[in-house]
This record gives C-alpha cells, sequence and structure tokens, in this order.
C-alpha cells in the first residue's frame, strides 16, 4: 500500500488571501490552521485533503479591521469558529499539476470549489521526517458563503470586492 497520511505543518506552510479594496487588494491570512493529506505515491489522484482554518486567527496587519472581519458582518467568528475543506476528488491536470475538488464550508455555508494544487515534491529533514509539499490557489465568491457586508461608494462601486484570491503553500510531515 503506498498511501501514507501526512500532517500539515503549519510553521512551514501558510493559508493567505487577497481581495480588492477600493482600488488596491488587501492581504491577509490565517495563523492557527492544520489538517492532512493522505498521500497516493503511486497514484496521487487517489489521494485526499482535510484542512481546518480557526478563523478568529485572521490578520490583515490592521487590528480594527481583523476585528470587523470577525464580527457577524463578515466571518461571524463566535457562532462560525472553523472553516473546513474536504476533498471529493482528485483529477490530474498534467504533471505535479492537479485539480483537487472537495466541500468548502464557511460561515455555515457549504459549496464545492475546485483548488489548482502543484504537487511540488517530498523531501527527508534533517531529523528524518519526509516531508510533502503542495501549492495552490482558487478564487471564491465570497458573498456564496453569506459574506455579503459592504459599503456603497460615493463615486459608484462599492468598498470590498467580491472575489477573493486564496493562496495555500503547504509543508506536511509524513507520520512513521
Amino acid at each position: 500500500m503506498s498511501t501514507r497520511t501526512y500532517t500539515i505543518d503549519k510553521t512551514h506552510s501558510e493559508a493567505t488571501f487577497q481581495v480588492r479594496h477600493l482600488i488596491t487588494r488587501v492581504r491577509g491570512y490565517f495563523t492557527d490552521f492544520g489538517g492532512a493529506i493522505q498521500f497516493d505515491e503511486a497514484n496521487p489522484a487517489q489521494s485526499s485533503v482535510d484542512f481546518t482554518v480557526q478563523v478568529a486567527s485572521i490578520n490583515t496587519a490592521t487590528a480594527d479591521r481583523d476585528t470587523h472581519l470577525r464580527s457577524d458582518d463578515f466571518f461571524s467568528v463566535e457562532k462560525y469558529p472553523t472553516m473546513t475543506f474536504v476533498s471529493t476528488g482528485i483529477t490530474s491536470k498534467g504533471g505535479d499539476n492537479y485539480d483537487v475538488a472537495g466541500d468548502l464550508t464557511m460561515r455555515g455555508v457549504t459549496k464545492p470549489v475546485v483548488l489548482a494544487m502543484t504537487l511540488l515534491g517530498k523531501a527527508q529533514d534533517p531529523w528524518g521526517n519526509e516531508r510533502l509539499a503542495v501549492e495552490g490557489e482558487v478564487t471564491l465568491n465570497r458573498k456564496d458563503f453569506g459574506l455579503n457586508w459592504n459599503a456603497a461608494l460615493e463615486t459608484g462601486g462599492f468598498l470590498v470586492g467580491d472575489e477573493v484570491k486564496v493562496g495555500l503553500s503547504i509543508q506536511a510531515t509524513g507520520n512513521k
């Protein structure tokens, strides 16, 4: 059997996002997340992923904005403390590129999404642990998940864009 479980190492991983604000982009990240990759080396398309983010760990480097993002206007972290992704299928796109389909649950709403992922490879760390690395991204419409707050601008349009680009850079450690 070639399937091995890898636990996400959050100290060597990141979950980032960016969204339009007026005419520029605001970038942020989550500091508390975890999960596992069931990796089938012989047939990567048979692998699976589960990922959980503690939404209160959001950080945009602006305390007032982070507090607003945790409120009922956006993530409502008291009621919905986690965001989860559970894969439902993986499709090879050639080489080390894959589409990872799954169910994303945010703010109590579950929607199917597809992450474009690249398998960066495996390596052994200095302590003898096997590491697996992947990177990927997906663009979501925040309103699909009930994050509807916005403010109309006097000049037309809105303060916050609907599209959110999510990026993942994951290093995971193989369980012995």
